[in-house]
């Protein structure tokens, strides 16, 4: 009689050791399972198979640290933050962006890579492993993550118009398009040759979501490009998708550097580095400012998405994340800080333009009312010309104010700073079309690094699913890439920069907030800080002491509850508004949401946020069956560092044993002898399932020895006969 004995060793991930085993004299296969408890005190160098052999790896440090690069540093640094700080108070958003980036994203970083790596699995995997009461906080990520990538890709699908027009000289944004008796266009004379290009040729903008147009082709075509592009990066995973981060982690940074140096040479530049750095402290008051901050971080290192997670459940169990998680910070801020500086750059340079059109309209206007002599007349005379007259009088004329901080204020509308702010600069630009290819390319690589992650995992959270596992990988994107195209139709109409900007303030804040504060509540204080410490100690070296242990489990959950509270009543306070084209006045004009949006707008929230409740209730209270095989390595769950996939399917066959509902892979019950006396002769008729292999004792003497480190003692030992 021969038999297999595993012993095991310190954990370092969802680990899975094939079992070899030898038929016995008896027509029965014995393999023998000896648990220990691990050893906390020292670092193990343990080299033991991950949860999942079969699991998808990076092939190499470098291949890792980009992707990760290419995933936090997107578009968000280019055009969500640069926005956010001109729309919540120029310099002032740096203090609670920091804040946030400290006490809330670093730690909540290092929680979802450090789970990923520890376990080996997807979202959906590690929160069903820590308690399957959790499984909700998988499910709103994954749901989240769906109205994220869906809108996310439409600003890639603009930015390939873009780059599609910018092969064409002149480019068509640098002058006013005329009519047919040779005037400029009214609409594009009040506004802008790059303002009227983004709203009435590329969005052919509606009045209003309730008039929101037809389809626009041309948008429908570069929407469908996009999808295409994107399923074929990333239908094989890792291992396509991995080659093209290089490209796209490493080009944004050159071309950056040549827009700041071309930047701080245009006019008006430092007008607008002032304007940056000139905080307004009154808009700290504003809780939406800071649920703006925390939202921000959240897409800078794509937190609460289930990517870092998958990305983490690819590395080694020995990976340093620690250093990855500080290495990663720094580069993001630092981003997002040297963005931010090209971009107020180029505003100033666009407000000192529009000022100039602005006095020289108001100059016509007061030659023509004799209040100037002629149009050549100096700074001064103009000025004391609008002093001699009130605002009745002003009013009257149609004379404008024109002053520099009303146009940095207004300089960012919307979603369209990139569009209209960087395509304004790129005109004045010795061969203007070479530039403008050079940006949106750079663009283009920003936006597919991060919808590269984002996709990613939602994918890895799906693949958790054993019903969804058995699919070809290349079927499974290409439906969900299919679904996401479909339903991006209605961000291709008249009205769909205004729908995206309703998903990005309803769908991607509260939502991610609520997720963020449950995955730091499930790891902190339901799978344990401190032993959550000691596997970051187990995997690194290195063990987060009084910063890591006050953001985790006070600060961090604390302003995160803070946020949410504020927030939502400050939104029931004053109703959500967004920025709708008037092509009569050249301007965009602030709207409130109908009635029948803001209702889609909850339900957007509601899906985000009710599958948490929604699972734990229907767990609790044993309505749905969670005895799943939702991933072979879950069975680590118990501190074993053994398991087979026949092991865990035939443990499907046996769902009535003592009514649990919640076996092994799941965190149940692991039956030990003690439990009752069995007797082979009853057995020897049933089949043989996980919990009657685990349940017969042996006196089997071969022994396979799992390495360890040298000096290990075993304590309490409990051996299982198969």
């Amino acid at each position: 009689m021969a038999a297999t004995k595993i012993i095991d060793a310190p954990r370092n991930g969802h680990e899975m050791a094939p079992l070899n085993t030898r038929a016995r004299g008896d027509g029965t296969h014995g393999v023998t399972i000896v648990l220990t408890a691990p050893q906390r005190n020292s670092v193990q160098s343990v080299d033991i198979p991950g949860g999942d052999p079969e699991r998808a790896a990076w092939s190499g440090k470098m291949q890792f640290f980009l992707s990760i690069i290419g995933y936090s540093v997107g578009l968000g640094n280019i055009w969500r933050f640069p926005y956010l700080c001109q729309q919540n108070g120029g310099g002032a958003f740096l203090i609670p962006f920091m804040i946030m980036l400290i006490l809330e994203g670093i730690p909540l970083f290092l929680i979802e890579l450090g789970m990923g790596q520890r376990m080996r699995l997807g979202a959906l995997g590690v929160w069903n492993t820590i308690h399957p009461w959790l499984g909700g906080i998988g499910i709103s990520s994954c749901i989240v993550t769906l109205f994220v990538a869906l809108y996310y890709n439409v600003i890639i699908t603009w930015v390939f118009f873009y780059l599609f027009n910018s092969f064409r000289y002149p480019l068509p944004w640098s002058s006013c398009p005329t009519n047919g008796t040779g005037f400029v266009l009214e609409e594009c004379a009040k506004s802008s040759e790059t303002t009227y290009f983004w709203y009435r040729t590329t969005l052919d903008a509606a009045p209003s979501m309730d008039e929101p147009g037809g389809l626009k082709w041309w948008i429908v075509l570069c929407l469908m490009l996009s999808w295409t592009i994107v399923f074929f990066i990333v239908m094989k995973g890792i291992q396509s998708s991995g080659k093209v981060v290089y490209f796209t982690s490493l080009f944004p940074y050159i071309v950056l550097t040549i827009f700041f140096i071309r930047g701080i040479t245009l006019r008006g530049a430092g007008a607008g580095l002032m304007h940056m750095y000139t905080p307004k402290v009154e808009k700290l008051l504003e809780p939406t400012v800071w649920l703006d901050a925390a939202t921000q971080v959240f897409y800078s290192f794509g937190l609460a998405f289930g990517s870092l997670i998958a990305f983490g459940s690819y590395n080694t169990p020995k990976n340093n994340c620690v250093r990855d998680v500080l290495l990663v910070s720094v580069c993001n801020a630092v981003t997002a800080i040297y963005a931010s500086v090209v971009i107020f750059a180029i505003l100033g340079f666009k407000a000192t333009m529009n000022v100039d059109r602005c006095v020289a309209s108001n100059t016509e206007i007061l030659v023509k009312h004799s209040f100037l002599e002629n149009k050549n007349a100096t700074t001064l005379e103009y000025e004391h010309a609008m002093d001699r007259l009130n605002d009745t009088e002003k009013t009257l004329f149609q004379l404008s104010e024109c002053t520099l901080s009303k146009e940095l204020d207004n300089a960012a509308e919307g979603t369209g700073l990139a569009f209209i702010v960087f395509t304004q600069a790129i005109v004045e630009l010795p061969g203007a079309p070479f530039w403008a290819v050079l940006f949106f390319t750079m663009l283009l690589s920003l936006g597919l690094g991060s919808q590269i992650g984002i996709l990613e995992g939602m994918l890895c959270t799906l693949f958790d699913i054993d019903i969804i596992k058995r699919v070809k990988k290349q079927h499974v994107t290409g439906v969900v890439c299919l679904f996401c195209f479909t339903v991006g139709f209605i961000f291709c109409t008249g009205a769909g920069e205004y729908w995206l900007k309703m998903f990005d303030s309803f769908a991607g804040t509260i939502g991610l907030v609520v997720v963020a504060l449950m995955e730091m509540i499930a790891v902190i204080f339901i799978y344990g800080h401190e032993r959550f410490t000691e596997d970051i100690y187990q995997m690194t070296g290195y063990r987060p002491g009084l910063y890591w242990q006050l953001t985790w489990r006070y600060i961090g959950p604390f302003i995160m509850v803070c946020i949410l509270a504020s927030s939502v009543v400050f939104m029931v306070i004053r109703n959500p508004t967004y920025g709708a084209w008037n092509a009569e006045l050249g301007v965009v004009e602030q709207k409130e949401y109908p009635s029948w949006v803001m209702g889609i707008a909850l339900s957007m929230i509601l899906a985000g946020v009710l599958p948490m409740p929604i699972v734990f209730l229907m767990r609790s209270f044993q309505c749905l069956k969670v005895d799943l095989d939702i991933h072979q390595g879950s069975i680590r769950r118990n501190e074993t560092t053994a398991s087979t996939k026949e092991m865990i399917d035939n443990d499907d066959d046996d769902d009535d044993d003592e009514n649990d509902f919640s076996g092994p892979a799941l965190g149940g019950h692991v039956k030990t002898q003690s439990d009752g006396d069995f007797s082979d002769d009853d057995e020897e008729d049933k089949p043989m399932t996980m919990r009657m292999m685990m349940m017969r004792p042996t006196t089997t003497s071969n022994v396979l020895n799992v390495p360890t480190s040298r000096k290990q003692n075993y304590s309490k030992k409990d051996a299982y006969d198969v």
